[in-house]
Order: structure tokens, then sequence, then C-alpha cells
């Protein structure tokens, strides 16, 4: 299965990809994952990325997408994945269906959360890891999340129209609790395979 999961900071998607990712035995290619593993390894491409990454603008296209690129095509992949964090604007979701070539998407699931919420969940997150002795993420900030989910107003939410035209886009409620989410992906996903 080839799975995209979109969906604003702090939705879920992350949550939710684990689950799907353990049912389906695909891999989870977070992409704000990969990003990070540059930042702290302290590669080229992480110290030009760091400071966007911080102050919560999107990483140039051409950036992110040769990362994806580069990593789809690691031996794992081979019979699926599951992406999370890419594609975030109409001209990634171009270029992924390029790369991927006469391979469709099987799915793209959108969780729907109200901003409220996601500024709730963004600051249990931290809070979370700062109890457990942790150091919080440098993009789990206020300033940081409200310009996030500004940029994704403008750059991702034109995704849904896009993979909705495609006939490929499943929205859920991701201020549902989250064993009623997975539920919902992963019986979408077992009527897909006709299961």
């Amino acid at each position: 299965m080839k799975l995209v999961f979109l969906g604003p900071p702090g939705a879920g998607k992350g949550t939710q990809a684990a689950v799907v990712s353990k049912e389906y035995r695909i891999p989870h290619l977070s992409t704000g994952d990969m990003l990070r593993s540059e930042v702290a390894a302290g590669s080229q491409l992480g110290a030009s990325i760091a400071d966007d990454m911080q102050s919560g603008k999107l990483i140039a296209d051409e950036t992110i997408s040769s990362v994806v690129a580069h990593r789809i095509a690691l031996p794992d992949a081979a019979a699926g994945f599951l992406l999370d964090g890419y594609p975030r604007t109409v001209r990634q979701a171009d270029f992924l269906e390029s790369l991927l070539g006469s391979v469709k998407l099987d799915l793209v699931i959108e969780l729907v959360v109200d901003p409220t919420i996601l500024i709730e969940r963004i600051q249990r997150r931290a809070a979370m890891t700062l109890a457990g002795g942790g150091a919080a993420r440098a993009d789990d900030n206020i300033d940081s999340l409200r310009k996030r989910l500004s940029i994704y107003q403008t750059e991702t939410a034109p995704l849904t129209e896009y993979y909705q035209r495609k006939g490929q886009l499943f929205r859920l409620n991701g201020d549902a609790p989250l064993e009623f989410v997975s539920r919902g992906i992963v019986g979408r996903l077992a009527h897909l395979r006709g299961q």
C-alpha cells in the first residue's frame, strides 16, 4: 500500500501512521523525523534547514522532494510506504505523482482537527516530553505552531481539493478518540483491499 497522511501539525498523523504501519507492515516515512535527524546529525542539509524548521517555515520543495525520493527508493519501501508530512504543497504532490509514475497512491488520509485543540495537543506534547526528562522539539512552541498553522492553511489545505478530484481522499475527524480514528482508517483500508 502507498499512503499519504495529511493534516495540520498536532493532528495525530504520527500516532495514526504508527498504527497503520504496524498493521500493514509498511514503513512510516515521517519527513519531520527525517529532517530532525539531519539537524541532530549536524549534516550539511541539517545545518541549512535548522533555522527554517525552528521558525516553522516550510522546507524548500526541491530539498524535501529529494529527501523523499531518496527514502522511497530504499528496499524497505518497495512493497509500500506511508508518507507523513509530504506532500505539503500541490507542487510536491505533482512531484510525487511523477516519481511514482504509473503506480498510484492507494489512499490519502486527511485528519481534520479544530485549531484550538491543535494548540492544546502541542502544548501537552511539549510538557510531557519535558516532564519525562527529554528536550521539547524546536518547533513545539506556540509562535512556531501558529506560523505552521497559517502556512498549512495557505500551502497545504489546497491538497484536499487536489486529492479529492483524483478520488483518493478519505477525511476523518481527528478530534475523535484515537481508537475511533484508528478503526476508521483501518476499516477503510480493509475495504480498499477487499477484506
